[in-house]
């Protein structure tokens, strides 16, 4: 009987201290997930929709639908509310609550901001005429073109302005097509806490290419490059033509 039970109270101490174990790190990893996306408990952050630029009412794409239901539930895991706000009524600066931008600059004016202030070595072209270079992304001298539903690339970037430690993050997810919003959203559900070991809680944008969006969806994604450095590199004249090759699917 005395074996019984001290196998009894030898079991519950291994199992209370294995709870506390796996609490703890839950709890950890929990507090570097919060940290990564600026989002305490009960903190409240923004979901900036674009406007389809197909017409002039607000309405959001399938896909772009599908890109806030990604952040919806991240924000969701970390404990924290979002307020979805259209992108012409956030007439509001950042810094003060987590802030996730999704849509191009051609449907987006948050977007639009956003480049020009914190990403200024980063150009869309929003030429809704058809052509070779529509949508096409200038990073710096390198130039990126769309084959759409073969070779399409987005923006993923994590962005804080000025040095507080408190100020919240800007996450933007700047696309060629509104699948490659979802594909950016997706990306970072995925590898956050990749992206959080390797940039801490610092500024970084990542350059996506999206492959084959026609056959596999916004599931198929390849990172490549990161583009913190040229992104963040003010370009010297907007009529400048950059002399380096044009990005293409092989």
């Amino acid at each position: 009987m005395r074996n019984i039970v001290l196998g009894v109270v030898a079991a519950g101490i291994s199992a209370a201290l294995g709870w506390v174990a796996r609490t703890y790190l839950w709890k950890r990893r929990l507090r570097r997930k919060q940290a990564f996306f600026g989002l305490p408990d009960n903190s409240e952050s923004l979901l900036v929709v674009n406007r389809d630029a197909g017409g002039p009412d607000l309405t959001v794409t399938r896909f772009d639908v599908f890109a806030l239901l990604e952040l919806a539930a991240l924000i969701k895991d970390c404990r924290a509310h979002a307020q979805v706000v259209a992108h012409d009524a956030a007439q509001q600066g950042f810094g003060e609550r987590t802030e996730f931008c999704v849509g191009g600059p051609a449907s987006n004016r948050r977007m639009l901001a956003h480049l020009a202030s914190l990403l200024p070595g980063v150009r869309v072209n929003v030429d809704p005429e058809p052509g070779p270079d529509r949508g096409a992304f200038q990073i710096g001298g390198e130039r990126y073109r769309m084959e759409p539903g073969v070779s399409e690339y987005v923006l993923l970037a994590r962005l804080t302005a000025g040095e507080r430690r408190e100020a919240r993050p800007v996450f933007l997810f700047c696309g060629q097509r509104a699948i490659t919003n979802q594909a950016a959203t997706r990306y970072l559900a995925r590898h956050h806490e990749w992206l959080a070991r390797k940039y801490g809680n610092s500024s970084f944008a990542l350059l996506l290419r999206v492959v084959n969006s026609q056959a596999y969806g916004p599931d198929v994604v390849e990172l490549v490059a990161d583009v913190t450095q040229a992104a963040r590199t003010a370009l010297p004249d907007r009529t400048a033509t950059p002399n380096r090759a044009s990005h293409r699917a092989s």
